[in-house]
């Protein structure tokens, strides 16, 4: 089996509060910026001493805004070296500059707001098979926060209401950017309750594995399949491969979907859980000595 090189962090999110604007009312939207731990984390990944970092925002409909914090975020870490790609429309993608320097950056982050637009305006496109390649056949580490997550995945959620979940048809389903396949993501997963959403895309989709990601929390997948839980709060896996019955393709949109035999694991900070056998560990220092004693015992 064919192993990437480089590195995926998906982050839960809640740094981008102004994604949805609200142009009839006068509220002021935040951008509540979180996990320095994270991204001195995402940092710590790269292998160069002065990483070139590009941030994409997008996904966001206040770019300008989520750039200024995440600049700023990385200059209290000690990167300066830190640039913005306000890529707007399909064309911008396009454009030299922006294949050259994603061609140079050892990093990139995807940015939160809308994960359709990331797709729309990626997708088959030569920046997202440059990003493909090089975390493919290089030491590239990939991240994203809330969107920018979700279409990490092949299979990726669109949208679909928490309180309308595990009613058929309501989680809507997309062609995410293929970095890993086999999963499904979602962002800001504890605090607005997607755990049915979540399940219901799993079911339509055997044999896949859900990560839940909750807010100021991520996941830094090595391998391809290796996930290591980073940040304060949880990241819970839907199971799907152990389902013996589903309803779902028998009943009608909006009817209630019936589920058997669903696995759901809850990590916490340092827990680890590889995707291709299903099997949690305590940490990674546990499972490399458990791997070790393996290798000795052979």
């Amino acid at each position: 089996m064919e192993i990437p090189k480089g590195k995926l962090i998906a982050i839960g999110g809640n740094e981008d509060k102004g994604s949805y604007p609200n142009p009839r009312t006068k509220k002021k939207y935040y951008l509540d910026f979180f996990e320095l731990g994270i991204l001195k984390r995402f940092l710590s990944e790269i292998p160069a001493k002065a990483p070139v970092i590009e941030v994409i925002t997008t996904a966001s409909l206040i770019p300008e805004e989520v750039g200024e914090r995440y600049e700023s975020a990385f200059a209290i870490l000690g990167c300066d070296n830190v640039h913005l790609m306000h890529i707007r429309e399909e064309e911008d993608a396009l454009k030299p500059e922006y294949l050259e320097r994603i061609k140079k950056a050892d990093g990139v982050m995807f940015s939160g707001g809308d994960q359709s637009r990331l797709t729309r305006i990626f997708g088959n496109t030569e920046f997202l098979e440059i990003v493909k390649h090089r975390y493919w056949n290089e030491e590239f580490v990939v991240a994203g926060t809330s969107a920018g997550a979700m279409a990490m995945s092949e299979i990726m959620i669109k949208g679909g209401s928490s309180t309308e979940a595990l009613l058929r048809g309501s989680v809507k389903i997309g062609q995410g950017f293929g970095l890993i396949s086999g999963v499904i993501i979602d962002s800001h997963f504890v605090i607005r309750g997607r755990f049915g959403r979540l399940m219901e895309a799993v079911v339509t989709h055997p044999k896949t594995v859900g990560i839940g990601l909750g807010e100021d929390t991520g996941v830094l997948i090595t391998q391809g399949h290796m996930i290591e839980t980073i940040g304060s709060n949880l990241v819970v896996i839907v199971d799907g491969h152990g389902v013996d019955y589903t309803n779902i393709n028998d009943i009608e949109p909006g009817k209630p979907v019936a589920i058997a035999g669903m696995m759901m694991h809850v990590l916490a900070k340092g827990n680890v859980f590889n995707i291709n056998s299903r099997v949690f560990f305590k940490s990674m220092e546990l499972l490399e000595k458990k791997e070790l004693q393996s290798e000795d015992r052979s």
